[in-house]
């Protein structure tokens, strides 16, 4: 480990040494190449300047000096309020502002005052106090989302940008885990070598950190949920269909009326940027060339810019939207996907918690996070549901659908009742589809078993919903997604009804470990996966798909040990 260590370091001075420009690269070279003849340059004779031009040259020097000056090496100017107008910052100036009451940090190479801050810090102040006065962007970005910034600090804690040419040179500080990542990745197994999700999975958790793997993998409390997710979709076996010809099959479907190639889509998952630096890019670029839409988390590492640039000349993108408690913050969000081109919004009906998520704060505690002596007891949910809290609304209600259907937003909406309950789920639609025209569909989710503990599968809410509610299908149109790891399970939700299935975690795990190919590979296997079970029950088309070619079995398949259904 020491040994790797020193040769990365040694690896990282001896690329910088190499590339360093010359000092003569600039310097006119002795000869002049004139065809297959070397010519000597015969310099012209000394001209000694005249008196207009020595004094031209004065005023350039004077000028050059006094722009230099004021640009970057005169005196940082700050207001009475603490703001720095000044053009560029010196990172000396930022490193003097390191104490509590004074504190200033680097981020993206913008600098922010977080003096007022640190008091409502949702991670609490110890954090950020250990790293005043100092370039924060590194432990920034793999916590927190890139819009985060605009959403926690006010205008005027944005002190101005640090002067790049002032900041230090760090040699990279590799702890042990980094080592482990590197050697993992550089010994992990050809992407070819992938034969279902669960192989992915598995590189996955191997090249990327603990503590992202955590935030992806974690759920809530003891992982009933997540657990069930699983083996509820082993309860579901198919009645096949035989002497059909099957030589030709389409999997083709829509949602919303835009064109899909496969009835599953990449459903909205936070960070994405943590497994892999391209983050939403490389899932938005491999979601179109597999012709499968795709829906942006409310929090994602790249830009939704970035994001829309991505993406196809006709690939249609959907939303997730949180309401924001100052609504005004969900409008401008609203204004801004619309203008992009995204085609639909998934509003969330659920507020989003982290307390429950253990398996994901155990990662995040460290040896001096013990609480200081007389303080109250700090927050369970740590960071993110404490800064979640402060952005999100909790008082939602169906005053909200009907506030978004008035705000004017030329978009289609999902709804998204989490852990929606069947006796009231005819209430439901009919509302929806009476009440709010402007609602198109809904999807059940549990938010891959993160949320509340014991929620029933989607599975089986879809499954009862088609047994009690057939008619619900007729009114708008139903999606699905939790556990959904097999193209198999896939064509089990269309047959109970569903129109696709989304994917989270799978398209997370794939971009880690692969970048945008894993993307497409996770796509192909679950293309080839559904085709082979349409053919294998005597599917030629989604539409044939019917709900009494699946049987509800009261008994539960044991599941094979190397698949996920346990806390790791």
């Amino acid at each position: 480990m020491i040994s790797l260590r020193s040769t990365v370091r040694f690896s990282v001075r001896a690329l910088r040494s190499n590339s360093t420009p010359s000092r003569n690269r600039n310097t006119l070279p002795r000869y002049v190449a004139l065809s297959t003849i070397t010519t000597p340059i015969t310099p012209p004779p000394p001209r000694r300047p005249t008196t207009t031009q020595k004094a031209v040259t004065f005023s350039l020097i004077v000028a050059a000096v006094l722009g230099l000056f004021l640009t970057s090496g005169g005196p940082t100017v700050v207001a009475e309020d603490g703001t720095n107008h000044a053009k560029l910052i010196p990172f000396q100036e930022v490193s003097k502002h390191n104490k509590k009451d004074d504190l200033w940090v680097v981020i993206r190479g913008e600098v922010y005052n977080l003096t007022d801050f640190i008091a409502i810090h949702p991670g609490g102040a110890k954090v950020i106090l250990q790293h005043a006065g100092k370039d924060t962007t590194k432990i920034f970005e793999s916590i927190h989302a890139k819009r985060l910034l605009e959403t926690m600090l006010s205008p005027s804690q944005h002190i101005g940008t640090v002067d790049p040419a002032t900041m230090p040179r760090l040699e990279p500080e590799l702890t042990d885990d980094d080592i482990r990542m590197l050697i993992n990745n550089r010994n992990k197994p050809p992407l070819g070598a992938m034969i279902n999700l669960r192989d992915i999975e598995e590189v996955a958790k191997r090249v990327m950190s603990k503590k992202v793997w955590h935030f992806y993998r974690t759920d809530a409390e003891d992982g009933y949920t997540y657990r069930n997710n699983f083996a509820a979709l082993t309860h579901y076996f198919f009645r096949p269909r035989i002497l059909r010809e099957v030589g030709q099959v389409d999997t083709s479907t829509s949602i919303l009326g835009m064109s899909c190639d496969l009835p599953i889509f990449a459903g909205p998952a936070a960070m994405a940027g943590l497994g892999h630096p391209d983050g939403e890019k490389n899932i938005v670029k491999g979601a179109g060339k597999g012709g499968i839409l795709y829906g942006i988390s409310e929090s994602t590492s790249c830009s939704l810019e970035e994001i829309a640039a991505a993406r196809q000349p006709d690939q249609s993108l959907i939303y997730q939207l949180y309401i924001a408690k100052e609504r005004q913050v969900s409008v401008d969000v609203l204004r801004k996907v619309e203008n992009l081109g995204f085609k639909a919004v998934m509003f969330t009906m659920c507020l989003y918690l982290a307390e429950g998520e253990e398996f994901d704060m155990r990662a995040r505690i460290v040896a001096d996070d013990d609480e200081e002596e007389g303080a109250p007891p700090k927050p369970k949910g740590g960071f993110n549901s404490a800064s979640f809290d402060q952005y999100f609304d909790a008082n939602i209600g169906w005053k909200d659908v009907e506030w978004l259907q008035a705000s004017g937003i030329d978009v289609l909406l999902i709804v998204v009742p989490d852990r929606i309950s069947s006796p009231k789920t005819n209430h439901l639609a009919s509302l929806l589809a009476v009440k709010y025209p402007g609602v198109k569909g809904i999807l059940i989710s549990n938010h891959g078993g993160r949320q509340a503990d014991y929620a029933p599968a989607p599975i089986d809410v879809l499954y009862e919903l088609r047994q009690k509610h057939p008619e619900v299908f007729d009114k708008v149109e139903v999606y699905v997604d939790g556990g959904f790891r097999r193209g198999t399970d896939v064509v089990k939700a269309v047959c109970l009804g569903a129109k696709a299935v989304g994917l989270g975690r799978p398209f997370l795990y794939a971009n880690a470990a692969y970048g945008e190919r894993g993307v497409s590979k996770t796509i192909q296997i679950l293309r080839e996966e559904i085709i082979n079970c349409m053919q294998q029950i005597g599917l030629t088309n989604l539409s044939q798909a019917k709900p009494e070619m699946i049987k509800c079995m009261e008994r539960t398949i044991a599941p094979p040990k190397s698949s996920d259904y346990s806390q790791e």
